[in-house]
Order: structure tokens, then sequence, then C-alpha cells
């Protein structure tokens, strides 16, 4: 059996709304796992696609960039998103009802540090098309699934907002430390759960280098390493745990590769996950000031229009006394 993860990111780079990483991991039957990866869009053809426009209505799975707002003002911009996360999810289980459901399948919890009034609204899922038409796509993902012996064994997200993001950047250098430090709790959450499979998990290259030995070092210190290669398009590491009372030897091989979304499903759909997951939380945040100034205009919470909304919505927050710092990244 093999355990094929990926990591990825949304919302690097915003003003306002969370850093969201999320992981995704399946497992295959009958995989040698020293053999190459796989891959999943072949294996799942009969049921997944990278494109939006496909002729057999095939679910879409690729790089969140490449899917949300895509199909014109007739589609929502988020179907694509939706159908390909949920579609996945309930190939393994019931389908979430609403965004709180989804986000507690996810482990996200919104006000894990604190309460944050602009959060509370929940939205009802699907929100980019009906339910029974995401009940046959994932119907359709688990009968190709079980053809193939593959299986969704995780799928997670961890989310950083304004006052979480800004603290962590006062103990580290910069964005990419922050980033790298929320992958790595994935990479620790599937050594814990999955580890015992000796899975291959694959991230996106962080900010552009190559070497990655001493972070892994420092975020693992007590694991045993071994450096696979590192190069321009990918840097591999092995890494090992002894045994702890009695439980099992853990390990894995964690993977950097350039443009990985385009390359490995499981990083495409970690991608998408994030990215939902972004949106449903900054749509709760402009039904929130919205619903105190009807006049505002949504934000993506991207730097320039972040400023804008930020202005218009400064007023609410002095009269709620919520300090701009717990909404906005300080750098």
């Amino acid at each position: 059996m093999l355990v094929y993860a990926g990591i990825d990111e949304a919302g690097y780079g915003p003003l306002l709304g969370p850093l969201c990483v999320a992981s995704c991991a399946f497992s295959i039957d009958g995989f040698d796992a020293s053999a190459p990866l796989p891959d999943l869009w072949k294996t799942l053809s009969a049921a997944i696609t990278t494109s939006t426009s496909d002729r057999r209505n095939r679910i879409a799975i690729a790089d969140s960039k490449r899917l949300k707002g895509v199909g014109g003002e007739s589609v929502h911009p988020l179907r694509h998103l939706e159908r390909g996360v949920l579609a996945a999810l309930g190939s393994a289980g019931d389908l979430p009802a609403s965004d709180a459901e989804l986000l507690s399948r996810l482990g996200v919890d919104p006000h894990a540090d604190e309460r944050k009034p602009w959060y509370e609204s929940e939205t009802p899922l699907p929100v980019g098309s009906d339910r029974p038409s995401i009940e046959i796509a994932a119907n359709r993902f688990r009968v190709a699934a079980d053809r193939a012996g593959v299986r969704l064994v995780s799928l997670a997200c961890e989310i950083l907002d304004g006052k979480g993001f800004n603290e962590r950047m006062d103990r580290f250098r910069n964005k990419a430390e922050v980033n790298f430090g929320l992958a790595m709790r994935h990479l620790d959450r599937i050594r814990l759960g999955l580890g015992d499979r000796h899975p291959t998990v694959v991230i996106d290259r962080q900010g552009g280098r190559t070497h990655y030995r001493e972070a892994l070092a420092l975020s693992f210190p007590d694991a045993s390493m071994a450096v696979l290669g590192e190069a321009e398009a990918e840097s591999a590491y092995r890494l090992r745990w002894p045994a702890v009372q009695g439980g099992p030897e853990r390990s894995l091989t964690v993977r950097f590769v350039a443009g990985s979304e385009d390359r490995h499903l499981p990083v495409a759909l970690a991608s998408m996950t994030a990215k939902l997951v972004r949106e449903l939380l900054m749509g709760r945040m402009n039904r929130h000031f919205q619903a105190l100034n009807p006049e505002l205009k949504p934000t993506a919470g991207y730097v320039e229009d972040g400023r804008r909304y930020l202005d218009e919505i400064r007023p609410l927050l002095e009269g709620a006394g919520i300090a701009v710092e717990r909404l906005v990244r300080s750098r």
C-alpha cells in the first residue's frame, strides 16, 4: 500500500483574512511504495479531470488558482472548488450541510484562539450548485476510487488569522517561515496518523529554495534524516522516528516539488481545500460587516482593496472595541 499526500496553501499574500494551509492524503492498494508516484488524474480518470469544461462532466481537480471564478457570470465563483472538495469528502463519508460542518471535518475552529464576531455566521452548503448534483459527483468519485483501490484517508486544514499571523511574524523571520511552520504541522499530523505506513508527502517548493535539511531538522529534532536529493526541480528527504513506548517506528518521505499543484493530485486537492476554506471565511467576514454597513462592498482581502475595506470598516471596529490588529496582517 502507498500513502500519497500533499500540502498546499491559500491566502499567502492578502492583507485581510486567514492564511490557510491544507493537507490531503490518499491510500492506494497494491501499489509498490518504491515505484514512481502514480498519476491519480489518470488512475481516477473515469471521475476526475483537470478541466472545468469537460464534456463528460467529470470533477475538476486542479490548482485552486485555475478553478475559482471560472465559467463566467452564470457560474458561481466557488462552483468548481466546492464541487471537487465536497465530492472528495463525500466519497469517504457524509456530505457536510454547512460550512460549519465542513470546517469541523477539516479540523478548523475559527474561534480557537479567541471569539471573532466576524466569523459567527454559518453558510449552508453547497453554495455553488445543488446538493443532488454534489451527491452524484461524490458517488462518481467513490466508484472510481473503489475500482482503483484508492481511498481518501485524510483531509485537513490549518488557519492563521490576523492576530495569530502577526504573533508568528514577531517570532519568525518572514512570511515564508510562518507558512513553512504551518506546513510542518501538517507533516507532523501525517507522521502521527499515517507514519507507520511510510507516506510520501509532496509540498510545493517553499520560498524558491532548494535546501530544506536544516529547516526539517529544526522542526523534527528527534528524527533521523537522509537527503535523497536536492535540485531546482525537486528536493527529497526521508525522515524516521524511533518507536515510543512499544508503538511502531514512524517514517515518511517528503518531497518539495516546483509546480507541484499541476503534477500531484493530492497537492491540487489540498490547494482547493485551503482556498475553499479561505473563501468561506471571507464570506462570513463580508456578511458581518455588510450587516452593519449595507453600502459596504465585499472584499477578497488582497492589499489594495483590503485597504479600502479597512478604511470603511474602521469606524465599525472602533465602535465595537475591536483592535485593527485582530484582523489585519501587519507585514
